[in-house]
């Protein structure tokens, strides 16, 4: 999938229970959301208050209402990036399914649905673990429970432990790869290989209904956000 970039707007959730004080015009996930851009478009070198604060038009004293530092909007960040992006790649792996074929066509859908995973965040992410130590560990931290669950998805459909543990990194790592590859191809032609690719992946192959399932949620996703970009 092509690298992704998060766009929102700004924007309070409950303006009663948060109402706008002094100079303070936007809330904490605000900062947060404008912060994640910065981080994905430009690195985590520009993702500085000055420099946010002045895409939102807003005093950077504000910042100071939700952040202690600079530090701790960056750690905000990293932690949103592993509740998210880690934490729905593991749910993907836990889901039930009746064949090891099915289950991998399930975590695909995290590629294919931008919603799912932040594929632009987890490059930023790991392009920002070569400068930091600390952000290093977490990454680190964060693959190996990333590729434990995905070898317990293996175990759980006969796989002894050491091929389930050999599958579950080649399945993990090529995905990876594939994605840093940026490939200059469509979602269709990416979800026709799905099949071919799960064959590789388990030795296994996906039956009809298996297949059909997958290429709709496809069809859906595409029907989606081209909705949303005629809106």
């Amino acid at each position: 999938m092509s690298k992704q970039s998060v766009t929102r707007l700004l924007h309070r959730n409950d303006p009663e229970r948060e109402p706008l004080a002094g100079n303070v015009k936007v809330t904490r996930e605000d900062w947060l959301n404008v912060a994640l851009d910065v981080l994905i478009s430009d690195g985590v070198s520009q993702v500085k208050v000055l420099n946010i604060a002045e895409r939102m038009n807003v005093s950077r004293s504000s910042f100071y209402w939700y952040f202690k530092s600079r530090q701790d909007l960056l750690d905000a960040l990293l932690s949103y990036w592993e509740e998210t992006n880690t934490a729905i790649l593991i749910r993907h792996t836990e889901a039930p399914a009746k064949t090891i074929a099915a289950a991998v066509l399930y975590f695909f859908r995290c590629f294919i649905d931008p919603e799912l995973f932040n594929t632009g965040l987890d490059f930023a992410v790991r392009d920002w673990a070569r400068r930091s130590g600390k952000v290093r560990r977490v990454l680190d931290r964060s693959d190996a429970a990333r590729t434990e669950a995905i070898e317990k998805m293996f175990a759980r459909h006969g796989y002894d432990k050491e091929e389930a543990h050999i599958r579950a990194r080649i399945l993990y790592y090529m995905q990876i790869g594939y994605n840093i590859a940026d490939l200059n191809e469509t979602m269709e032609e990416r979800v026709a290989l799905g099949p071919h690719y799960v064959i590789g992946f388990t030795g296994q192959r996906a039956t009809e209904e298996e297949i059909s399932s997958h290429k709709a949620f496809a069809r859906q996703i595409r029907n989606k956000t081209l909705s949303g970009s005629q809106t």
